[in-house]
């Protein structure tokens, strides 16, 4: 998961360790982080430059000659890419400079003219995979300004290790929440530039819900246990403000417009995972989720590929065809575009079983299906929906057309797990446990018993609701948010095994340890990856 560290003070106000700190802190409860990146470091001396003068090379149809004015004044630059502009502003390598790849900018002679520097794509600097054109800059700016000051990149990037069962930790509110225990601090979602007040009303149903000048139906409800879709009416798709780009490539991805970069912003602050369709290219203004039908075989997703489709995997149809992949992707025909006015957005719970069966029979992984397959908080898809419609109101405009479609087969019903203080090691009284436990979103709602039967009633948040089931996980818990490190290092008491092992278990010990008496070499394959 990368983390931007500037991000993760924005969701928990007041965290003032140094990324280093961050880092020594999620390592000692559970998630080390292999990485630190300093996202200035490799940009330190790209200025601001502005586009004084554009006009054609003389000697190459496909170049640019311009006047760009940076930190020395106005120099002469060639320049390749087709949307360069004068007035515009851009990422500026002068003479001198060195750009990621330690690539060192010299002054060079392209088709006969003298070259001083470079205006820089976003793939050249590192900040995403566009490099069909220079990077343009929204707004106004100085000419010769450091660029990751201009444009607010002063920021680490944070590559954290997350296991298999915490899917609350692909969020920044997530790491936020686990950085927060024990420091006294809140997590909270930060206000969002020119974000509308509007509050969310829903139609409920169990199967199929019509309203807002569309339709919602559920087909499939053990692989689709809720379905939320908002219609929002009038949106202008186009570049996001600096300010979301900003974030998402401090997390290591890359804008595309505003509809879509709203949808990865909630995505990775929230972790769940959202959908705009472009509602004038569902037929029938409808949405149904179902496994596939006789003759549906094929599907070409949003990357352009043709998909091998099978009975077992969960679709998003319309009223004629599929439109998506269930947590996987998206399809190439429903796709938002400049042309878009009217977009549905998709909130939805699906099976993290058959989302992994499906990626892993298509050979694709998505940062959607990465948190399914892993289990999305079942408590938070109202708040996340709410989160994504404010900002496509507040970067996109328009207006939500009515009342949000919920589809909900069946609810989801809390999960209280029992957890008895004699049963932990240390003697921690009820009331440290339940100080050790509320940080992380647990809460005591009982305590049931007597004695060493005594038991603490916890209520598991829904984002720890796959992988938080037994009393044995509550205790695990407690010593991650205790501190690994202040255990006793003496061992405590405890009772051998008196249960022999296996007599072919014995032998195989014995053989294991004469071959490597004789120097031979133990090879163990993982059960999981190939011989």
């Amino acid at each position: 998961m990368n983390v931007s560290y500037r991000w993760l003070q924005a969701v928990c106000p007041g965290l003032e360790l140094s990324p280093e700190d961050v880092a020594a802190r999620l390592a000692s409860m559970g998630s080390p982080v292999e990485d630190i990146e300093d996202l200035a470091a490799a940009l330190s001396d790209v200025v601001i430059g502005r586009v004084v003068e554009a006009g054609q090379h003389p000697n190459a149809d496909r170049l640019t000659l311009c006047q760009v004015e940076g930190p020395d004044g106005i120099v002469q630059v060639v320049c390749g890419a087709p949307n360069v502009k004068a007035g515009a502003f851009y990422p500026f390598a002068p003479v001198g400079a060195v750009i990621p790849g330690d690539f060192k900018l010299k002054k060079v002679k392209i088709r006969g003219e003298t070259s001083n520097g470079m205006l820089c794509s976003a793939r050249e600097l590192g900040l995403g995979d566009d490099h069909e054109g220079i990077l343009e800059l929204a707004g106004e700016f100085t000419p010769g300004d450091t660029f990751v000051d201009a444009v607010g990149l002063r920021d680490w990037r944070l590559d954290v290790e997350t296991t298999a069962n915490r899917g609350d930790m692909l969020s920044h509110v997530g790491v936020a929440r686990e950085l927060a225990a024990g420091l006294d601090l809140e997590v909270g979602l930060p206000a969002l530039p020119d974000a509308p007040d509007v509050s969310l009303e829903y139609l409920h149903d169990e199967h199929a819900v019509d309203g807002s000048g569309a339709r919602v139906e559920i087909r499939a409800p053990e692989l689709c246990t809720r379905y939320l879709g908002a219609v929002i009416r009038g949106v202008t798709v186009g570049p996001s403000p600096d300010w979301l780009q900003n974030r998402l490539r401090a997390a290591g991805a890359r804008p595309i417009n505003n509809v879509v970069d709203a949808s990865n912003y909630v995505l990775l602050e929230m972790g769940q995972p959202t959908h705009a369709f472009d509602l004038a290219k569902l037929a029938g203004g409808t949405i149904v989720v179902r496994t596939p039908e006789a003759g549906e075989t094929e599907f070409r997703t949003l990357d352009g590929e043709d998909r091998k489709l099978s009975s077992e995997m969960l679709l998003i149809c319309d009223a004629e065809r599929p439109v998506a992949l269930a947590g996987v992707m998206g399809g190439e025909e429903s796709e938002v575009s400049d042309s878009t006015t009217d977009v549905l957005l998709e909130c939805a719970l699906f099976h993290p079983g058959r989302t992994r069966a499906t990626r892993n029979a298509l050979n694709m992984s998505t940062d959607a299906s990465y948190r399914y397959e892993r289990g999305v908080d079942p408590e938070g898809l109202e708040p996340a929906l709410k989160r994504c419609v404010d900002l496509i109101l507040a970067v996109a405009g328009g207006e939500l057309a009515g009342p949000v479609l919920d589809v909900h087969p069946g609810p989801v019903e809390p999960l209280v797990v029992p957890l008895r203080p004699s049963r932990v090691d240390l003697a921690f009284e009820a009331e440290a446990l339940e100080a050790l436990l509320t940080p992380l979103g647990f809460q005591v709602v009982g305590r049931e018993g007597e004695g060493e039967a005594s038991a603490l009633q916890v209520r598991v948040p829904g984002f720890r609701s796959y992988d938080v089931r037994r009393e044995v996980d509550l205790i695990e818990e407690v010593a991650r948010t205790h501190g690994y490190d202040e255990f006793p290092e003496e061992l405590g008491a405890f009772r051998t095994g008196t249960v022999p092992d296996d007599a072919l278990f014995q032998v195989q010990d014995r053989l294991r340890d004469l071959m490597v008496a004789e120097g031979l070499l133990e090879v163990q394959t993982p059960a999981f990856a190939p011989a």
